[in-house]
């Protein structure tokens, strides 16, 4: 696929793909033409990448850690700073935060409309006169 196929799959402008690509983040093949080709990874690639930007990391970070999203148990960094460690274990102590807080938004609101739904059913009192 090109680059507005991309795009559209995955919400990303194409300015912002030719940004990931500058920092290595993606590397698209090249076609004949010289256009840039996407397989289907791509998308999920860039979704990964959205997402932990949106979580705070940079994306000299982000590059080092992407390998690690498809084959953890054989990646080993030799170069891992202890800083570069820190903020790694930072990162993840407050994703886990946000997931926790999302989590709780997310039951609050599943109780909400089960009691929304729940007083739906009940019959309603009619409105009308009364006779006797």
């Amino acid at each position: 696929m090109r680059i507005g196929e991309l795009s559209r799959l995955t919400g990303a402008s194409r300015r912002l793909l030719r940004y990931y690509e500058e920092q290595g983040l993606i590397v698209p093949e090249r076609g004949v033409n010289g256009y840039r080709e996407y397989d289907d990874r791509y998308v999920d690639r860039v979704r990964q990448i959205r997402g932990l930007l949106a979580s705070g990391l940079p994306t000299r970070i982000i590059k080092q850690i992407l390998p690690c999203l498809d084959k953890p148990r054989s990646i080993h960094f030799p170069d891992a700073t202890p800083e570069m460690l820190a903020l790694l274990t930072g990162e993840r102590d407050r994703l886990s935060e946000r997931i926790d807080v999302l989590i709780r938004n997310r039951d609050a609101m599943s109780e909400y409309l089960a009691e929304v739904e729940k007083h739906r059913a009940l019959p309603r009192p009619s409105s009308g006169p009364v006779e006797g």
